[in-house]
């Protein structure tokens, strides 16, 4: 295979990924991730998750070659990240998160998705750190308020959680891909108490 080729082949899947993921981030209100212990646990239990998705190894294998060529550039370690995230792999995610934040710290979407894994992996005072650092510079990102709920939540912060997702609610009302989370609230408040 031609060198150019290999490239262009490359490219075409570095920029697969961007799109899916892009395209699959906002399709619906991100799931919430499971409770941590001593976490108040919902009114009723959500529907199964579906079975974790298989990691291409392949694919996995071209980033971090791709990763190792190129040092400087987080964009390989971005998507790194996000494969493993994708497989639910969360330590693998935040080793690739910050091998990305450490090149270009200026990236609030990975900064929330650092935190989201940190917290899917069970560390949610970690997770909520990250999201704090996201919304101080940006008091209106999406996924950070979205998460800040979850990482409070599972902290046994029902109340602020609440808070978190009301004013997302608030900041962006007309937006259809949150309505569910106003079922969540009143999920949350009923097994939380006045």
């Amino acid at each position: 295979m031609r060198r150019d080729t290999l490239a262009f082949s490359l490219a075409g899947i570095v920029f697969g990924l961007v799109v899916g993921y892009m395209a699959a981030s906002w399709d619906v209100v991100p799931r919430p991730v499971p409770a941590a212990a001593g976490a108040p646990a919902p009114a009723s239990a959500p529907a199964a998750a579906p079975a974790s998705p298989r990691l291409n190894p392949d694919e996995a294998k071209a980033l971090e070659a791709l990763a190792a060529r190129q040092p400087g550039d987080a964009t390989p370690r971005v998507e790194l990240g996000n494969l493993y995230m994708d497989a639910e792999r969360w330590d693998e995610a935040i080793r690739w998160y910050r091998e990305a934040l450490a090149i270009n710290p200026a990236l609030p979407d990975v900064v929330t998705d650092l935190g989201a894994s940190l917290v899917s992996s069970g560390r949610p005072a970690e997770g909520l750190a990250e999201f704090e650092k996201v919304l101080a510079a940006d008091p209106g990102h999406r996924n950070a308020l979205y998460n800040k709920g979850i990482a409070l939540l599972q902290m046994g912060r029902p109340k602020e959680a609440v808070a978190a997702w009301e004013e997302l609610l608030q900041r962006y009302p007309d937006d259809a891909r949150l309505q569910a989370l106003r079922g969540r609230i009143e999920q949350v408040r009923a097994t939380a108490g006045p």
